[in-house]
């Protein structure tokens, strides 16, 4: 994927990238945690066997790009990208909390819309219902397209001409 941002760059996934990827889970996932009245210990083995499952099953996705996205030399998310036929699938958008509310995640879905705007292709995420960034998505022209529960399926229409 083609990204240029002055302070922003993404790069492929390594084996390196492990212990960041898995903090990154922990931060995404903290406030979902937070009212459980679980100890440390038993938070930190409930996301690690989580970010385990969650790891092998993105691994599996067929066309997946995986990017690690850093400001400066500074691991802050991740963007994993699903490409299938008539569609750009976000498999997985994620930033470290210090790092949102700040512009990064518009930046990165611009890329993913120019990308898909190259291909006329769709953009599609699958979104929490009360996932506050929900309301990035629908102001960036996504649209429900599908009920699945807890999440929402999202696309935003290819754009053509």
């Amino acid at each position: 994927m083609i990204f240029q941002h002055p302070e922003l760059t993404l790069r492929p996934v390594s084996d390196a990238d492990q212990v960041f990827l898995q903090s990154l889970y922990a931060s995404v996932r903290d406030t979902e945690l937070r009212p459980t009245g679980w100890t440390e210990e038993q938070k930190a083995a409930f996301l690690s066997m989580q970010f385990q499952a969650q790891h092998r099953a993105y691994a599996a996705y067929p066309d997946t790009e995986y990017f690690i996205v850093q400001r400066g030399q500074q691991d802050i998310g991740r963007l994993y990208l699903q490409h299938q036929p008539e569609t750009i699938s976000i498999v997985d958008i994620s930033l470290m909390a210090d790092a949102c509310g700040q512009g990064v995640g518009s930046n990165l879905l611009q890329a993913v819309f120019a990308q898909a705007r190259a291909a006329q292709k769709a953009v599609q995420i699958h979104v929490e219902k009360l996932n506050p960034a929900l309301r990035l998505y629908q102001r960036l022209g996504f649209v429900q397209v599908e009920d699945k529960g807890v999440y929402l399926l999202m696309q935003r229409p290819a754009e053509t001409g």
